[in-house]
């Protein structure tokens, strides 16, 4: 017996400890950065006493404590973990024991690990809009094999309707949308709770069940038009008057000496302190009287780290950029191989909105930014693919044997900003240089993350153009595999993981817009168009499609 109480002595206090840091975070009473950091050191001295735990309990004949097991995996065709990595320090700092798969992990997988561990929970994740319906498929997957483990769903592009529509219905041992990692533990708690449980499946069924109905009875607001209602109601721009900006360079460029240096004064703060849950401006949010205090010391670590990045070189930039001869036709545009326009190299097909619009307001395409052949005008397009994520894996790999969250999300975090950087950066540069446009710009930093140039650059998965699929023909056109070093998945999602790819619009009065519901009619025009299957697109535009 003297061995268990040497036992308690050891693994209570770290256990306390952990539980104390998840409950202060869960009252609000400690950020996210804070709770992580001290997820780090306790990891890190568990890691240290393991061992030993481990070989006292053999000697005294203890069974290991069964601690709640819970799965977490980033879906098959995604590769994003930031956040999933966030939920699982908070949830193992309440004393649960996380299985983490991974990313790109398979519905087989999820299901036969969930068996073969015994889990009590499972956490999926995702990213990418494509992730919505792998999200589905795994919960058809786990209905078909008759689980009873309760389902969690969370990632950016996830949300309680989606879930109520188009995952719950799968499932029938309860599927439930998780906000942010703040949120995970409390409903991990009651999920753990036989009564809790019951209550909170009650409660959740009881909304989707209202949100269907919602969505069945249909919007009191205008309904939306037909697609040749849309159409009608397109921008036009005047192209007899419009100057289309012949290029300076037209074809690919490969941009392979940027430094990150360069990148430095061109990163947008405010992002990355969200992806830390500390909600705010930047640099307001260094002054703020409650989180002021947490957001100078993580600001501080990223700059330390960052400086790492730099001088010993921990990631390598890849960027390509390509400007092409091309015309619109109707809502798609089509890419000529050479300044001819003889031969059609490439279809890209895009999507109009629908929404009933006020008087004066058009449903945009983003086609309308490009020149009609009809028009006599020789217009072009831009696309870019750039990634700050080269080499990350094996610094990744470093913090992982050392135990250290912290520094593994500090660095995919920093990342994403870096590669938003190059995104900014190689635009510019498109667009003084390459396509010189605006050769004569000056615009500082905060004119530039305000958007305060000309044109624009949508990317494909984003609101004005929703169908991750064309990616495909991007990273064709400009040999990204090759120039940029960088791939697709079969949910088309990049690798690396700090990797963004798009357009470049030019035309004066390109903005911004947010596609919304399509109806039918347009959903089996799109397919048409694009030469697929009408499911095949059902499922890449689950999450925009009027059900």
């Amino acid at each position: 017996m003297q061995s268990a109480k040497a036992l308690d002595v050891i693994e209570g206090p770290l256990m306390d400890g952990m539980n104390v840091v998840g409950d202060l975070f869960g009252d609000g009473r400690m950020f996210l950065p804070q709770v992580v950091k001290s997820a780090r050191v306790m990891k890190q001295a568990v890691a240290v006493l393991v061992p030993y735990i481990e070989e006292e309990k053999r000697r005294a004949g203890l069974d290991g404590r069964r601690l709640t097991r819970i799965l977490m995996a980033t879906v098959k065709g995604d590769v994003h973990d930031i956040g999933k990595n966030i939920v699982g320090v908070v949830l193992s700092c309440n004393h649960y024991e996380i299985i983490d798969l991974g990313v790109m992990v398979s519905a087989e997988k999820i299901i036969q690990t969930a068996i073969d561990k015994d889990v009590d929970i499972i956490g999926l994740s995702g990213l990418i809009t494509p992730s919505l319906e792998e999200m589905k498929q795994v919960a058809a997957e786990m209905q078909r094999r008759g689980l009873q483990q309760p389902l969690m769903i969370g990632g950016a592009t996830t949300s309680p309707l989606h879930t109520a529509l188009r995952i719950d219905p799968e499932y029938s041992n309860g599927v439930f949308w998780v906000k942010d990692a703040s949120r995970a533990v409390g409903v991990a708690r009651k999920l753990c709770d036989a009564d809790e449980r019951k209550k909170l499946s009650i409660s959740v069924a009881e909304d989707y069940a209202a949100m269907r109905e919602r969505r069945a009875r249909g919007s009191s607001r205008k309904p939306p038009l037909s697609l040749d209602q849309a159409r009608q109601n397109a921008f036009v721009a005047d192209w007899k008057s419009l100057d289309t900006s012949h290029p300076a360079s037209v074809g690919i460029q490969v941009l392979d000496e940027i430094g990150l240096v360069e990148l430095l004064p061109l990163i947008d703060w405010t992002p990355f302190f969200q992806t830390w849950e500390l909600q705010g401006r930047y640099p307001d949010i260094l002054d703020n009287p409650e989180k002021g205090e947490v957001a100078r010391s993580l600001f501080a670590d990223a700059q330390a780290m960052l400086k790492k990045i730099v001088d010993e070189k921990w990631l390598r930039l890849g960027a390509t950029v390509g400007i092409f001869p091309a015309s619109s036709d109707g809502d798609d545009v089509l890419i000529y191989t050479d300044k001819t326009r003889q031969t059609i190299q490439q279809r890209l097909c895009f999507l109009r909105q629908q929404k009933a619009k006020a008087s004066g307001h058009n449903n945009r395409c983003l086609a309308d930014y490009i020149a009609p052949s009809t028009s006599g005008l020789d217009d072009h397009i831009g696309l870019f693919a750039v990634t700050a994520g080269l080499g990350i894996e094996e610094k990744l790999a470093e913090f992982e044997r050392q135990h250290d969250d912290y520094s593994s999300i500090m660095l995919k975090s920093l990342a994403d900003r870096l590669v938003e950087a190059l995104a900014e950066y190689t635009h510019r540069y498109t667009r003084q240089t390459l396509w010189a446009y605006a050769a004569d710009e000056s615009l500082d930093t905060e004119a530039l993350i305000a958007e305060k140039y000309r044109g624009i650059r949508p990317a494909p998965g984003y609101p004005a153009c929703p169908d991750h699929s064309e990616k495909e023909k991007l990273f064709a056109l400009l040999d990204a595999q090759h120039n940029s070093n960088m791939q697709l998945t079969s949910g088309f999602a990049m690798l690396p993981a700090s990797s963004v790819s798009g357009y470049y619009f030019a035309h004066p009065q390109s903005c911004y817009f947010v596609l919304g519901n399509i109806l039918e009619d347009q959903l089996q025009d799109y397919a048409l168009r694009k030469g697929m299957d009408v499911e095949q697109v059902r499922n890449l535009l689950a999450a925009n499609i009027i059900l």
